[in-house]
């Protein structure tokens, strides 16, 4: 079973940095106004932050990363691990991360590695980056997590394209013997996979002409097999079930009491309806629910800093609390964290 109970690891803060260029759902030109305002109130993102062509998801994690690393006094010769998620990586090859180590004039010393996980991410980049700090070996790690997703599809696809944000967030983690154990639980249904795919442009179907051929798939999805696809229902049903299905199995083995032990719950924003379901489903008090899709959209990996960023960093920033973590998406791949957090390093957001 995929779990661990991850000792001697502290996160001491975390950051954002979104584009500075917000885009309104009555902004995109294929919705008529009455069509603007039912994706309001149903899907509940009203607004995001779009990158403009020439700015990475790297580029966006850089300035969130070096940020961080000011605020809390670090000096970058003390950054013993630099991980990057993201499917939004600069190139196929080098991994993204080994360019960044070199921007941000990291050590060489510097162990890098690129995370390609999605909207899992962040519970995956605090998974590798807390176990490999938690002998003691290394003791900083900069976890760097963000996506300019919105391109990877095509801008004609109505299911699609209003979903996503753009942004970087940075993470930082350090050695502590004092620090409480990181509960982590992770679940994988690679069968599912085809539901969240970009059908051409790896090894398996290599770019070709007819990767550029659109097709009208109906109800305003038009894309070529060179975009990014979401099958919404497929989706749906996964995201309603699966994930609220472990945060359940988790509590209960754990003996986590979710009225008394927890203090905020994490829920991946995805869009309103899911995570309004599994709120439901869980039976959560909804005052320990923050949402911010409504201004920030599906910030795929990043969207649990966000969170953090968002709407809970003056608590965070203050006192101790206690993070249960939701988060589920590409592979498919759902998650579980608990997080036990001492007050912390968080800047306000940043606007590049």
């Amino acid at each position: 079973m995929a779990r661990w109970s991850i000792k001697n690891v502290a996160l001491r803060g975390v950051s954002l940095c979104v584009p500075d260029r917000v885009v309104k759902t009555e902004d995109f030109d294929f919705f008529t106004s009455e069509e603007a305002e039912t994706f309001n109130n149903t899907v509940g993102i009203k607004s995001r932050y779009l990158a403009t062509e020439d700015v990475c998801a790297s580029d966006l994690c850089q300035v969130a990363g070096e940020k961080l690393l000011n605020e809390l006094g670090w000096a970058k010769e003390s950054i013993d691990v630099l991980l990057f998620e993201s499917v939004t990586g600069d190139y196929k090859t080098p991994p993204t991360s080994t360019l960044l180590q070199d921007r941000m004039e990291l050590p060489e010393t510097c162990f890098a590695m690129d995370i390609p996980m999605g909207c899992c991410g962040c519970m995956y980049a605090i998974t590798v980056g807390a176990n490999l700090l938690s002998s003691g070996n290394v003791k900083r790690a900069l976890l760097l997590v963000g996506d300019t997703a919105v391109r990877m599809g095509s801008l004609k696809d109505k299911s699609r394209v209003p979903l996503f944000g753009d942004c970087g967030t940075a993470l930082a983690l350090e050695y502590d013997t004092e620090a409480d154990d990181i509960l982590v639980d992770f679940r994988t249904m690679g069968k599912g996979g085809p539901a969240l795919m970009t059908p051409h442009g790896g090894f398996r179907h290599p770019v070709t002409s007819e990767s550029f051929i659109y097709e009208d798939f109906g109800n305003g999805i038009i894309r070529a097999p060179i975009h990014t696809l979401i099958n919404g229902m497929d989706v749906f049903s996964f995201a309603i079930s699966r994930p609220p299905k472990a945060v359940l199995s988790f509590m209960e083995d754990y003996g986590i009491d979710k009225d008394k032990d927890i203090d905020y719950f994490l829920i991946h924003q995805a869009n309103k309806m899911i995570v309004d379901r599994v709120v439901k489903k869980l039976k959560l008090d909804i005052t320990k629910v923050p949402y911010n899709l409504e201004e920030y959209g599906n910030l795929g990996g990043a969207s649990l800093p966000s969170l953090m960023v968002s709407r809970l960093r003056e608590q965070l920033m203050r006192e101790p609390k206690t993070l249960l973590m939701s988060s589920f998406g590409l592979g498919l791949t759902w998650g579980t964290m608990r997080l036990k957090t001492k007050p912390m390093i968080i800047p306000e957001v940043i606007k590049l």
